[in-house]
């Protein structure tokens, strides 16, 4: 039995019976990490490592979607690497996934270099200093660059990921310049872009990235994917990465 501390619940994530613990005082998932999930190239066996883990729902949504060998989520809240692992517990997934409460900039006292094949991550898409945020707030650390910047995350998964590994991101377009200097600078080259967009003729509001650690220059931009259709009902792409 997982005990469920004051505001918090337990949600259906409609996968095989999984299910995730989540405080909506605190922070609570979207659309953006269910789509990470989808678009992450998890194979059977790998080594996976969700940077910035939170709640713990990519490695639980990829337990759930894949054949991955070992899923590692690391997060430096310890409120909410903690709630992560009651939710690990809480599904039977502890021979697969673990959570480590850690800092993304010490990354070397947890794990070897070059350990895993895939490396996924749902970082803060606002650059530090835009804005006034408390640092001390779960939802802000979560948005805002407080605690670990984009530089952090790519260069960490750049030295973690084994050569030809992989490194998926989601973030807004509005850093996509930093992004794709920063992989390169790191020695990833971004090979798959992705645009999300709220329903056709919108602008897009999220991308999705996928680069090789190592890989030869050439970025493939894909099919965009709109959540909704025009006339507002989920877009049948959606409802499949749902599995609805």
């Amino acid at each position: 039995m997982v005990e469920l501390k004051e505001n918090e619940r337990i949600d259906d994530l409609q996968l095989n019976g999984l299910r995730l613990i989540q405080n909506p005082r605190s922070f609570c998932f979207g659309v953006d990490a269910v789509l990470l999930s989808d678009f992450a190239d998890v194979k059977k066996g790998h080594k996976v490592l969700d940077i910035g883990t939170g709640t713990g729902i990519i490695p639980v949504l990829l337990s759930g979607k894949t054949k991955a060998g070992s899923i590692v989520g690391l997060e430096i809240q310890a409120e909410m690497a903690e709630m992560a692992s009651r939710s690990i517990r809480l599904n039977g997934l502890e021979d697969r996934v673990s959570i480590v409460n850690g800092d993304i900039k010490e990354y070397r006292r947890y794990f070897g270099k070059a350990c895993f094949d895939v490396v996924v991550s749902n970082p803060p898409y606002t650059n530090k200093g835009c804005g006034l945020v408390n640092p001390h707030d779960n939802k802000a650390i979560s948005r805002h660059e407080i605690l670990c910047t984009l530089e952090d995350v790519v260069g960490a998964a750049a030295d973690l990921l084994a050569p030809g590994g992989q490194l998926a991101m989601v973030h807004r377009p509005e850093r996509l310049a930093d992004i794709i200097c920063c992989m390169r600078d790191c020695g990833v080259e971004p090979k798959y872009l992705r645009m999300v967009h709220p329903r056709p003729f919108k602008k897009p509001t999220m991308i999705l990235i996928k680069g090789s650690r190592g890989g030869n220059p050439e970025l493939k931009v894909m099919d965009p994917l709109y959540v909704y259709n025009e006339d507002g009902t989920y877009s049948e792409e959606i409802n499949r990465i749902y599995g609805r």
